[in-house]
């Protein structure tokens, strides 16, 4: 056996591998478990409403798009504000939502989950959420293994993208655990706004139970700071306040999303943000962020390159 150390994000973990040729002790070993997580799974997460969520999932997801990576958002919300912003308001428009899948999963029926998924015009996939997801975290409180249904659905098609991102509901309930649980990583978009972390350390604490219990492999990708206003010195002053207090033990994105009235105005189109206003200030500060996610991912790639040697 052979020890090999994998530096993964702030953590080191040891697995162990068995060397299936003799010779490969002594050279460059192409190792099959740091390939096998090609898809990351993003939830954008805060219990707190009105935050950006739903606009920074869409939005992150169409700029990863147009760097050619292969995108799936999944409106994880059953107000469905995602899905009826992309111009699908009626349940009628697509074959299945995420609560059939759910559901379908539950009740182990075979059914190809690749035909519940829409192929939008701007070259990312959705999967569509509606007022039906309502109440199904009731019905799910009775299933066993209930924390894991959401994961084990993405399971199934995970390996057709690079990037899965889910807009989590403003809640701390069971669809929040199920989407933690399904997550590699979590992005918490803050309102630069009077309160902005009212809740915060109450979701630090949840993803810090659902780390130790159920996926030790959940990290922060970091706090996002939101709906900025550079015309006011609170705006900046909250941010700030973000930054000193959170930004010693997890990362605040260099990239802060400015207030943008064309993003109500890209909702009522069914258009994304991105497609609508490409050149909007919110939309060019969405294009960094998508940079910075992307270095997230080379650095983790970079490290366990290293460290499989």
């Amino acid at each position: 056996y052979e020890i090999a150390s994998c530096l993964v994000g702030s953590e080191m973990c040891i697995r162990d591998s068995l060397l299936t040729y003799p010779f490969q002790a002594f050279g460059y070993v192409e190792r099959s478990f740091f390939m096998e997580n090609k898809c990351k799974v993003i939830a954008i997460a805060n219990q707190k409403g009105g935050v950006g969520k739903t606009v920074t999932s869409v939005c992150l997801g169409a700029c990863l798009a147009q760097d050619n990576k292969k995108v799936l958002i999944v409106d994880f919300d059953p107000q469905g504000s995602l899905t009826k912003g992309l111009g699908y308001r009626s349940p009628d428009s697509y074959q299945q939502s995420i609560k059939d899948l759910l559901f379908n999963e539950i009740n182990e029926v075979d059914v190809d989950y690749h035909d519940s998924i829409i192929h939008t015009n701007e070259k990312f996939d959705l999967l569509p959420s509606n007022i039906s997801l309502s109440g199904a975290d009731i019905q799910l409180s009775s299933v066993m293994s209930r924390e894991t249904v959401f994961k084990r659905v993405l399971d199934k098609i995970k390996n057709d993208y690079d990037y899965i991102l889910i807009d989590s509901n403003p809640a701390l309930n069971l669809f929040t655990i199920n989407g933690l649980v399904a997550a590699d990583s979590i992005i918490i978009p803050v309102q630069a706004e009077p309160y902005a972390t009212d809740g915060l350390n109450d979701l630090l604490h949840t993803i810090t139970s659902a780390k130790k219990q159920i996926n030790p492999n959940l990290k922060i990708d970091g706090i996002l700071i939101t709906m900025t206003d550079a015309r006011t010195n609170l705006s900046k002053h909250i941010a700030n306040e973000v930054r000193e207090n959170y930004g010693k033990f997890i990362r605040v994105f260099k990239t802060e999303i400015p207030r943008a009235i064309k993003t109500s105005e890209a909702a009522l189109s069914g258009q994304s943000p991105i497609q609508y206003a490409p050149n909007a200030e919110s939309s060019l500060a969405y294009r960094r962020l998508a940079k910075e996610v992307e270095q997230i991912g080379k650095n983790i790639t970079k490290t366990r390159h290293e460290f499989s040697r």
